[in-house]
This record gives C-alpha cells, structure tokens and sequence, in this order.
C-alpha cells in the first residue's frame, strides 16, 4: 500500500474509533446466551482487545497460547460478577480503552515478557471489559446464560488473534517483524484515538 493511502487510512480509522468505540448499543431485553454473545461486538474497543490478547499470546507462543487467553476469560468473568452484582469501578471505560492502546503498543513493541507477566497485564484490563459486559447485561433473564455467551464471544476472538499471529509466524523473519509491527500498529493508533475521544 502507498504511503499516502496508509496515511489516509489511518486518519480515517482514528476521526472514526471515537464515534463507535462506545457505541454499546442496547442488546435486547433479555439476558439469553445470544444476547450476551452478540454483546463484545457491539463495539470496536472490546473487538480488538481480545483479538489483540489472542495475538499477543500467539508472538510469546508455547504455555501462553492457552495461559494468556485463559487469564483474560478468567479475570473478565470476575469483572461481570462485579457489574452484575452492582459493584461500581471507577474509570472502566478509560481502561477499556487503554487496553486497546496497552495491547498495540506491547504487540508492536515485539516484547516478550514471561508469561505470568503477559497473564497479569491482560487479566487487568480483563476485570475492566467483564465490568462492561456485566452493568450492560439486561435486568431480565438468566446471568447465566448471558455470561456464557459472552465467554464464548470472546474465546472466538481471541482464537481469531492466535489464529492471525500463528498464520504471520509462518512467514518468513522479515515479513513476520513487519507483519506483527503493522497489526500492533494499527491496534495502537486506534487505542490512542479511542483513549483522546474520552478527553
């Protein structure tokens, strides 16, 4: 791609990220196992955090292709207990957003930490994105039911990201850098334009 059409790009998807980064729309009026798997599509900031988790946890490779992810899950769920029993935390949507810039940065950075290291950082943003999913959930229904849904929604993300990150990792050393700095790149800006929308 040109470097004028990249720089276009660019500018498009960050006067674009803040409009629709916090766009959770409303997701029915129940809280059944569709709804809450719908619910981490509703916007871009949940999108590429767990799809940016499932690529970090492809670049360390070995015990964090499933430790990293499950950290994630795990903390997200203890997040959405929080929400759900009205447990307020401050600044959730600040680190919702941060996450999305933390993970870009971290991805294009090519760091690899250890890997209880990589299942902490992740696991604190996870607490933030569970918080959302939970205060979000309809107040009818099964907690359950949605709880699992979202559990699965974000799963398939972060299987998207190990599935991105294993395909790059095929490549040769070049590309692979190049690829991996171009994903954690473009993760980044949109998480900068996400975080600036928020001022």
């Amino acid at each position: 791609m040109p470097r004028t059409s990249f720089r276009f790009l660019v500018t498009i998807i960050l006067l674009l990220a803040p409009s629709v980064a916090f766009a959770h729309p409303g997701h029915g009026e129940d809280s059944s196992l569709l709804s809450g798997f719908i619910h981490p599509f509703g916007g871009i900031d949940h999108l590429l955090a767990m799809s940016a988790v499932g690529l970090f946890a492809a670049h360390l490779g070995g015990r964090a292709l499933w430790a990293v992810p499950t950290a994630f899950v795990g903390m997200m769920v203890l997040g959405g207990a929080i929400g759900t029993a009205g447990v307020s935390l401050p600044f959730v949507e600040t680190a919702i957003a941060l996450s999305v810039l933390v993970f870009g940065v971290v991805i294009l950075s090519g760091m690899a930490p250890p890997v209880t290291a990589a299942m902490a950082l992740v696991g604190i943003f996870a607490i933030f994105h569970g918080h959302a999913h939970g205060t979000e959930m309809p107040a009818s229904g099964s907690a359950l039911d949605y709880g699992i849904g979202f559990v699965v929604a974000t799963a398939l993300l972060h299987g998207f990201g190990i599935m991105l990150g294993l395909a790059i990792g095929r490549s040769d050393e070049a590309a692979r850098r190049y690829a991996t700095r171009a994903c954690g790149a473009a993760i980044a800006l949109i998480g900068a334009g996400l975080t600036i929308g928020l001022t």
